[in-house]
């Protein structure tokens, strides 16, 4: 991987990761469309790690909250029925799914998953339930005729059920074009969370599957699948842009539908499904990942 790959990549990784797109599909086309080698299930794990920082610090302040009540209510009993307590279980128990499945499908997650006919489907399919998840949550904020504004679930009302199936729809991003942000936050607005509290616990929930994914996968860049020096550079590039995206996507979303990303997701998987019908693109472009 040359340099210029690595922070063309390192820029897709920050500008997509935050948004219900899909950082690991944009990484897999652009590799694509350009020619180059797919950067491979592990680039994408390690420079996830940068975008995960951007979380850590973005959010410093909610961490160190949950953290420091769930460490205390360890062993203080009485600091159980505290909300950060309680939170920092329930980020807990919500990344057992993608634990256990991320270890259980890695090679496929690795092979067969990155069939840019996949990629194409499931950009259409989590597009189109974004959508319905986004008009339910429209629906109930605005009201409308003959309908009055129904009140949302905030992140006081998450239990360990509603964390076990946010869990699982972060496990789904598993599949590249399924988008991490995308399905949790899906999930969440379906259960009748408001934006923010679905964008907010996805975000919270990421930070110990990434982490451990990406040291998962760091044995895999001194054994010639990634090379160090690119990649490290692509995931300070993702570090710098993720940061900036997030804090304008937490702005965004108080204000502003999905829409405009459900039929972004859409249209580019119609388009892939139109490249790959005539030719001028195989399902496979790029898949001898360097």
């Amino acid at each position: 991987m040359s340099w210029f790959e690595s922070f063309v990549l390192g820029l897709v990784q920050g500008l997509t990761e935050f948004l219900p797109i899909s950082s690991s599909a944009h990484l897999r086309l652009t590799a694509a469309f350009a020619g180059w080698h797919d950067p491979g299930a592990a680039f994408t794990a390690i420079t996830q790690i940068g975008t995960e920082a951007a979380v850590l610090i973005y959010f410093r302040k909610d961490i160190a909250r949950i953290i420091s009540a769930w460490s205390r209510s360890l062993t203080n009993s009485s600091m159980r029925s505290d909300h950060d307590a309680q939170m920092g279980w329930l980020v807990i128990i919500g990344s057992i799914p993608i634990g256990v499945l991320g270890v259980t499908f890695k090679d496929q997650i690795e092979g067969p998953f990155r069939d840019l006919r996949l990629i194409a489907t499931t950009l259409i399919v989590l597009g189109i339930v974004l959508g319905i998840a986004d008009r339910l949550a429209a629906r109930d904020e605005t009201g409308g005729k003959h309908r009055v504004v129904r009140e949302r679930k905030s992140l006081k009302e998450l239990g360990v059920r509603d964390g076990l199936i946010f869990g699982f729809c972060q496990a789904m991003a598993l599949i590249p074009g399924v988008s991490r942000s995308g399905a949790t936050i899906s999930g969440g607005l379906l259960m009748g969370y408001t934006r923010e509290a679905a964008a907010r616990y996805s975000f919270l929930l990421a930070i110990p599957a990434v982490l451990a994914s990406g040291a998962f996968e760091l044995k895999d860049a001194g054994e010639g699948h990634v090379s160090w020096g690119p990649t490290i550079f692509a995931t300070v590039i993702a570090f710098a842009v993720g940061y900036a995206v997030i804090a304008w996507f937490m702005k965004f979303i108080t204000t502003k539908s999905f829409m405009p990303f459900v039929i972004y997701r859409v249209l580019l998987g119609i388009l892939l499904f139109v490249l790959i019908g005539a030719g001028v693109l195989s399902p496979h472009a790029g898949e001898s990942a360097g």
